[in-house]
This record gives structure tokens, C-alpha cells and sequence, in this order.
């Protein structure tokens, strides 16, 4: 076997190869809506002939997007270039997980493939924090179902709102800084939106565990988690697979679809 997991979401997309023991590959780019499957094909293709893989090789393909105007594209790319009909979150795939909320349709596919992939490794009651565009905050439960959360702007969402909307505040990069207290725009700005964050996630944590009344371990994942590991105790795990964890998984379960 020879996967390609496909993760997008608003910011970047990772595209990873598992050859049926292990991730042997892992790829990002940024997320653009109007990129067609021909320039996905040409910048693939490349980045596989670096790692001497070839485009030919691979047997399956799984795709989870939060864009919608993504999918026909990412489709197309493992149609015509694959020669693979690929799974997609959402569409033709069986997660097998249940959904307890209000309306199921509304839970984002990367919120629910985090839910899979974390329950795979761990056990008991769960908050999964996934810190990207948005930073979300997901329940599991210890049977595995997806209980709902909250979603929160994610950290570069709120330094590019406070460069904008402020005239005076530069554009700045994300960062720990050394002290809580900044001596200057920059460095204030840096502990403002980082602490800020930290206790943001501190906070959440507490009140969700005190709403649910029960032990939960905690895990962090998405592209800027690793930020805060070391910065707080309320975070137990930081798990950087945890979605591709998930894809590899409802792959699994829905191969036969593809057969």
C-alpha cells in the first residue's frame, strides 16, 4: 500500500505518504482555493522525485478539506494523475464514529478526523485543542464520539487583526517572549497575544473539565501547538500526526470502497 493522505486546511495543506508501516513522507503548502490539480501535479511529482518516490507508486488517496471550493481540484489531482478515485471526508466515506451535537453536518471533517485519530492512542475522555486558523477545542468521549467544543481565532488570525486594525502596531512574528511584561510595542504585542493564548487555553481547559465533571487528558496538535509546549501544564500530549493519524485510519475502514 501506498497512501496519500491529503489534510487542508484554511492556511496550509499537508499532503503525506504512508507506505502501509509508517509516514515516510510529509509535505505543506499554502492553502489557495484557485490552485488547479495540474500545478498540484507538477509540485507533488517534484517533491516525490526528491524523496525517490514516484507518482505511479501510490494505491490509495484520502482527502479532508475545510475548503469547499478545494475539493474538485484535489479530486481532479488524484483522478487524472493518480488514476486513484480518492476518499473524501464528507462526501463518500463512512466515518464510523457518532456525533452527538445538534445538526452532525455541521461538525468541520478535520475536527472529526482529529476526534478518530486521537482515540486511537488514547484512552478515557479527551480534549483534542487543534491551535491553526482557528484554535478549536473538541470533546471525545471514552466511547470514542465526538461530543462537540469550541472554536476560538486562531493565534495568527489575532496578530494579523491587531496589525490591521491598528495603525500603529507592525506586523510581527509569534514568538515566546522572556517576560510577561513587554518594554516595547514589539515585545508587547508578542507576550499580549502569547499569554494571552496560553491562559485563553488554560481557562478553556479548566472550565471544560469543570462542565464535564470528569478526568480528561488533554492533547495538542496543529501547526502552531509546539508554541505553547513547555509554556503550560494543561496541555498532556502534543501530537503532530494526530490527523493523518485519523485519515490512515478511515482509510482503513473504507478501502473497499475504492477496490
Amino acid at each position: 500500500m501506498m497512501l496519500l493522505a491529503i489534510e487542508q486546511g484554511n492556511t496550509n495543506t499537508l499532503f503525506a505518504v504512508h507506505d502501509g508501516s509508517e509516514w515516510i513522507a510529509q509535505w505543506r503548502a499554502a492553502t489557495e482555493a484557485t490552485r488547479t490539480a495540474d500545478e498540484y501535479a507538477v509540485w507533488l511529482n517534484q517533491l516525490m522525485l526528491m524523496k525517490g518516490l514516484k507518482v505511479a507508486g501510490l494505491t490509495g488517496c484520502i482527502i479532508s478539506s475545510v475548503v469547499p471550493q478545494s475539493i474538485f481540484n484535489l479530486r481532479n489531482l488524484a483522478r487524472r494523475y493518480l488514476n486513484i478515485e480518492p476518499l473524501v471526508i464528507g462526501e463518500n466515506v463512512n466515518l464510523g464514529i457518532d456525533v452527538r451535537i445538534a445538526k452532525p453536518s455541521e461538525a468541520g471533517a478535520d475536527r472529526l478526523v482529529n476526534a478518530i485519530g486521537a482515540k486511537l492512542l488514547y484512552p478515557g475522555d479527551l480534549i483534542v485543542i487543534d491551535s491553526g486558523t482557528a484554535t478549536t477545542f473538541d470533546i471525545v468521549g471514552a466511547d470514542g464520539a465526538f461530543e462537540g467544543g469550541l472554536i476560538a481565532p486562531g493565534i495568527n488570525l489575532s496578530l494579523q487583526a491587531l496589525h490591521e486594525a491598528a495603525a500603529k502596531l507592525p506586523r510581527i512574528a509569534i514568538q515566546r517572549p522572556e517576560h510577561v511584561i513587554g518594554k516595547g510595542t514589539v515585545e508587547a504585542m508578542q507576550s499580549g497575544v502569547f499569554w494571552g493564548y496560553t491562559s485563553l487555553i488554560e481557562g478553556l481547559v479548566a472550565r471544560i473539565k469543570a462542565e464535564w465533571g470528569k478526568p480528561m487528558t488533554v492533547i495538542g496538535t496543529g501547526g502552531v501547538a509546539s508554541l505553547f509546549e513547555g509554556a503550560t501544564n494543561s496541555i498532556d500530549h502534543f501530537d503532530p500526526d494526530l490527523t493523518i493519524r485519523g485519515l490512515l485510519e478511515i482509510w482503513r475502514r473504507n478501502a473497499h470502497l475504492t477496490d
